[in-house]
């Protein structure tokens, strides 16, 4: 996806690729120093499907959100709430490196493959992964999958119109793995989504093509969802049963209005070493009382500080609020625990 345009060694013009805007696209260009953080554009989940003039359509990649800040020359990785991921992806750090244009901050998705699908339960294998030699000789291949520019070379890019930006991330990245460049279409929304979930994707990124790239929660940028997917706090743990070890199963829940309410348990989706890993970070955070504002008609349960976020898939919610069918997909370090709501 995107081929090398330009020599990874040479330095690029920067004047005339920004010359090569139009005239009224060049007045939203503001020449300021870099910041040292951006918070990320986030897109607002809708059940509304459609094919729509002036809107362009991604796939929606199951991977760990990341912006990548270069500034002379010195590459850090940042998470959705400012975790430098730097160690769990040194190849990456590597090839940004390498770039052409000087300073930038990018947008974009971390990700590993389960065949040709995207697979967030496979990226655990490096997310969890704190020191760069032991990421490097991991199995678990890594790609950042890039669909925006923030920042580059001096300018801040940020009211720059979508369709803009992203004509710059092609004409100034150099594409070549393990760095690749968001494919989209325009205007076949409806028939991109229907694709997208015979292939197995967990949905499409539905993104209006003149929109600034804002931080918060944007009906500007909007996510089809192909499978039921969301972050959960871990409020609480059964006891294991039978040949299980460390926990039988989670007691998740969501921030409502600042009081946290119960969503269910999650007995399914852990292997022996996330039993250990994860039943010994949630003994360190026992604590006496329920954290969840309703009562809790479970036995042998553990309460804990509501500081994980857990990533659950599921069937449906039921009409009393539960979740139908879940199952432990990862732990989440990119969102924090005050910030999970019920997605609808």
């Amino acid at each position: 996806m995107g081929g090398e345009a330009v020599n990874i060694k040479e330095r690029l013009d920067m004047a005339s690729v920004f010359d090569s805007l139009p005239v009224e696209a060049g007045t939203k260009l503001k020449k300021v120093a870099q910041p040292g953080w951006v918070s990320p554009m986030l897109a607002t989940l809708t059940d509304e499907r459609f094919s729509r003039e002036g809107w362009i359509y991604e796939p929606k990649l199951d991977g760990e959100r990341c912006l990548a800040f270069n500034k002379d020359g010195q590459v850090n990785l940042l998470s959705r709430n400012q975790l430098v991921l730097n160690a769990s992806y040194p190849e990456l750090v590597k090839a940004l490196q390498d770039q052409p244009q000087g300073d930038f901050i990018l947008d974009g998705e971390v990700v590993a493959f389960e065949g040709a699908v995207t697979s967030f339960e496979k990226l655990q294998g490096r997310m969890q992964l704190k020191n760069a030699s032991e990421a490097l000789a991991s199995d678990v291949a890594v790609y950042y999958y890039l669909f925006d520019i923030i920042y580059l070379a001096g300018y801040d890019l940020r009211e720059l119109p979508l369709r803009y930006r992203k004509e710059l991330l092609q004409e100034t990245v150099v594409f070549k793995d393990p760095l690749r460049f968001t494919p989209h279409i325009e205007r076949e929304g409806v028939a991109y989504y229907r694709r997208a979930c015979q292939k197995g994707w967990e949905g499409v990124m539905a993104k209006r093509f003149d929109s600034p790239y804002v931080s918060l929660r944007s009906r500007d940028w909007l996510k089809f969802k192909c499978v039921s997917e969301q972050e959960l706090v871990i409020g609480g743990y059964t006891e294991p049963r039978g040949a299980r070890s460390d926990f039988g199963a989670l007691l998740v829940g969501y921030y409502d209005r600042g009081k946290l309410r119960y969503a269910g348990k999650v007995g399914t989706g852990y292997s022996q070493e996330t039993l250990e890993t994860l039943g010994a970070e949630l003994a360190a955070l026992q604590q006496a009382a329920s954290p969840f504002v309703e009562e809790v008609k479970e036995t042998g349960v553990h309460w804990v500080k509501p500081l994980l976020v857990a990533q659950v898939g599921f069937t449906e919610w039921t009409q009393y609020g539960r979740l139908r069918h879940p199952r432990f997909l990862g732990l989440r370090r990119d969102k924090a625990a005050r910030d999970v709501v019920r997605e609808v």
